[in-house]
C-alpha cells in the first residue's frame, strides 16, 4: 500500500512543547525496520493554487512569508518558521497524493495529516492548512476535468475532537458527506454542525464506542453514496491519551478501524487515511495504535487486488 510521509520536516518548538512530532519519524521508523506492508515515498508539497482550492489568499500568504500574527499562531499552537510552512505545505500534499492513489488502488495513507480544525482563513489547534479539505476539492475538481462528472466525498472523522474546521468548510455542500465521531466535552469548546455529529460522553470504552460507530454508519450508507472516502483514523480516543478523555484499550481501537475498512471495501469505496491526533502518555503506546491501522489498511489494499506500482 503506497503511504506518503513528511517527518523529515520539522517543526521549531519550544522545550516541554507538548505536540509529539516524533511519533510521525518513530511511525516511518517501524515500517522501515518491517518492510513489506507499504510503499513509502516522501509527500510533495502542496502548491499555492491547490491550498487555494479551500483557503484564503491572505492566509496563505500569512503562512508561506511568515506573516502570521503572534494571536494566530498562539491559536494554531506552533510558533512560525520556515520550516512550520514548509511541512504544512507537505502534509496536505501528501493527503493529495494518498488520495490520487486510492481512487486508482483502493487504499493509500498519508502517515501524518488529519489537520481537521483548520479553517479556510485560519489555523487553529496543531493545525495550519486542512489537509481532507484541500485533497477532497482538488479529486473533485480532476474527476470534473478528466472524466466530465461529478465526485462525491465521505469524511470519516474519528479522531477524539471534532473536525470543526472540515464541517465549516463544507457546510452546505451536498457534494461533501462529513461525519465526526469525537468526545462532547473535549475540544473544540464550540463545535460546527457536521452532516452528522456523535457526541460521546467523558469515559466512553469499547463496546459503547463501537455501537455508535455502528449505529453512524448505518445512517452514514443512508445518506451518502460517495466515490472516494477520507478515513481521519485518530489514536487519541485510546485510554492512555493525554488529551482524549475516552477509554478505548488498542483492542478497541483496532477493531473500530476494521469495521470502518471492511464497511469500505465491501462498498467498494476508495479510502485516504491519515493518522489524525494520538497524544499518549507513552507515545509507543500511540504510535503502535497508529501501526495497527497501517496494518489494517494495507490488508484492506490487499482485498482490493490491488498490484504494486
Amino acid at each position: 500500500m503506497l503511504a506518503f510521509h513528511s517527518d523529515a520536516h520539522s517543526l521549531a518548538l519550544p522545550p516541554g512543547h507538548r505536540f509529539p512530532q516524533s511519533k510521525y519519524r518513530m511511525l516511518r521508523e517501524h515500517f522501515e525496520r518491517e518492510p513489506g506492508l507499504l510503499r513509502m515515498r516522501p509527500a510533495p508539497a502542496a502548491t499555492e493554487a491547490e491550498l487555494a482550492r479551500v483557503h484564503t489568499p491572505a492566509y496563505i500568504a500569512a503562512v508561506l512569508g511568515g506573516g502570521l500574527s503572534a494571536a494566530q499562531q498562539r491559536e494554531i499552537g506552533f510558533p512560525w518558521s520556515p520550516s512550520m510552512a514548509e511541512r504544512s505545505c507537505r502534509s496536505v500534499g501528501a493527503s493529495i497524493a494518498a488520495a490520487r492513489a486510492a481512487l486508482t488502488e483502493g487504499v493509500a495513507a498519508n502517515m501524518a495529516g488529519g489537520t481537521h480544525h483548520a479553517y479556510a482563513d485560519k489555523g487553529s489547534g496543531y493545525c495550519v492548512f486542512n489537509d481532507v479539505a484541500v485533497a477532497a476539492r482538488l479529486m473533485q475538481s480532476e474527476r470534473a476535468a478528466g472524466q466530465g462528472g461529478g465526485l462525491r466525498i465521505l469524511v470519516i472523522d474519528l479522531d477524539v475532537h471534532q473536525g470543526n474546521g472540515t464541517a465549516a468548510i463544507f457546510r452546505g455542500d451536498d457534494t461533501v458527506f462529513t461525519f465526526s465521531m469525537h468526545g462532547a466535552r473535549n475540544f473544540p469548546f464550540r463545535k460546527e454542525a457536521s452532516d452528522l455529529d456523535v457526541d460521546l460522553p467523558d469515559g466512553c470504552g469499547d463496546a459503547d464506542y463501537l455501537a455508535a460507530l455502528d449505529v453512524a454508519l448505518a445512517q452514514v450508507w443512508s445518506r451518502c453514496e460517495p466515490g472516494l472516502a477520507f478515513y481521519l483514523a485518530g489514536a487519541d480516543p485510546h485510554e492512555g491519551d493525554r488529551l482524549g478523555r475516552l477509554k478505548l484499550t488498542q483492542a478497541g481501537l483496532a477493531e473500530r478501524d476494521r469495521r470502518v475498512l471492511a464497511a469500505l471495501r465491501e462498498r467498494r469505496i476508495p479510502v485516504a487515511l491519515s493518522m489524525a491526533g494520538g497524544y499518549g502518555h507513552d507515545l509507543a503506546t500511540t504510535v503502535a495504535v497508529q501501526v495497527a491501522t497501517l496494518e489494517l489498511a494495507a490488508r484492506s489494499w490487499a482485498g482490493w487486488g490491488a498490484g504494486s506500482a
